[in-house]
């Protein structure tokens, strides 16, 4: 399939091509068809997918018809770096368009924003938080919107955005096109999109399914020896570069410092940075800087990163399906990829779900004598049940594909 069967406009075709697209991928092939004819939407897939596209190609294919200068599309985003990703996107594909957009969120000037506003945008992207300051300040007005889209919904939830998102709402026309896409699909997501969305369209792109080309390995440690582990681990000459799940912002922000003082290229991601630091470590990741960044869940969402070699679960996730959502950072675009994950006794019933999702009965790695210190008795590799077994010819390429892939996607 071509994006030339979306009939999009000649300005529109013409970014397609310069950006170097040439065959959608799934979501687009199956989302698009329905935005494009005004249907509410459902959007199940994982970070990584092109969903970006799949939302703001259509987006803008209906603004160039219609009024110009007054908010016509709303995105709003759990993050900072997620919304800017995604207006730079609107900014990539709508060159030519003369359609403008402005970006919203808190840590920075709001009197550089009202300013934006005050010029006159057609698509808004924005965090709930900054745009409820504007909307109470009357910088802005959203009685026109024509299109609102909730990215990536469940992390809405995790960041306790639910009362924000509907006040948010009350301020939009009831007559509208909503799409709400989300990598997971907890019970406040089912029951956001039950209140909202009508007669919706329903798109899953394998999001509750574990990536192919990704090796699996569990370790047993208590709290205490956790840091020794990682350390041991990150000293691997195979580590190219790691994304370290952490559960808490405070956790985050003292390993990577921890991992620092011990002579690691590592950067922490985390709520509670300011902007500008945030950016750096984003950046500094991105260029390599830094080749372990240590985050959170909703820090790291939105985050899209090629060539990404390892994923390290540091503390355990709290269900499958946001194991999925770690796990499948790597192992992408052909390359192989590895995902380590610490459990402590505590983890006894997760992990069991967890290996029920890999199809396998993974054997689990323990450390023998003071963690760190005496050698690591590394389980086998465990691979998803779906995969056959790949040559070993085959995996010296995928090993050195691996090497190379060293640039990061932070947009799409």
């Amino acid at each position: 399939m071509s994006f030339k069967v979306f009939s999009f406009h000649p300005h529109l075709e013409t970014a397609i091509q310069t950006s170097g697209y040439t065959t959608p991928t799934p979501i687009q092939q199956q989302a698009m068809p329905s935005i494009l004819g005004g249907r509410d939407l459902l959007g199940l897939a994982q970070t990584g997918t092109g969903k970006t596209a799949a939302f703001v190609l259509p987006t803008l294919q209906r603004l160039l018809q219609g009024p110009r200068k007054r908010v016509r599309a709303l995105v709003v985003a759990p993050t900072r770096e997620l919304a800017e990703q995604i207006n730079d996107y609107f900014l990539k594909m709508a060159v030519g368009t003369n359609l403008r957009s402005a970006v919203i969120y808190g840590g920075v000037s709001k009197s550089n924003q009202a300013r934006r506003l005050r010029e006159g945008v057609e698509v808004i992207v924005a965090c709930p938080g900054r745009l409820l300051d504007h909307l109470q300040d009357k910088a802005v007005d959203l009685s026109h919107v024509e299109m609102l889209i909730l990215d990536e919904a469940d992390h809405m939830f995790d960041k306790g955005f639910l009362p924000d998102i509907r006040r948010i709402l009350k301020h939009v026309p009831v007559k509208r096109q909503t799409l709400i896409f989300s990598a997971t699909m907890p019970g406040e997501v089912r029951h956001l999109v039950e209140d909202i969305l009508s007669n919706p369209v329903t798109v899953q792109i394998d999001y509750q399914k574990l990536i192919k080309s990704v090796s699996h390995s569990m370790y047993q440690v208590e709290q205490s020896g956790k840091t020794a582990l990682l350390q041991e681990l990150l000293s691997k000459p195979e580590l190219q570069n790691a994304l370290v799940f952490t559960r808490t912002k405070h956790k985050a922000r003292s390993l990577a410092l921890s991992l620092e003082k011990a002579g690691f290229r590592a950067a922490a991601l985390q709520g509670n940075m300011s902007q500008v630091k945030r950016q750096q470590a984003l950046e500094g990741f991105k260029q390599g800087t830094y080749n372990i960044l240590v985050a959170t869940d909703i820090a790291a969402r939105g985050i899209d990163v090629s060539g990404l070699s390892h994923v390290i679960n540091f503390d355990m996730p709290d269900t499958v399906e946001a194991y999925t959502h770690r796990t499948g950072r790597t192992g992408r675009a052909a390359c192989a990829g590895d995902a380590f994950t610490f459990m402590t006794s505590d983890d006894y019933r997760i992990v069991q779900q967890i290996k029920k999702a890999l199809g396998s009965d993974m054997p689990i790695a323990t450390i023998s004598g003071s963690p760190g210190k005496a050698p690591i008795n590394r389980a086998q590799a465990v691979k998803p049940k779906t995969e056959k077994a790949v040559p070993a010819a085959n995996a010296n390429k995928n090993k050195q594909r691996r090497g190379r892939a060293t640039s990061f996607d932070f947009g799409i």
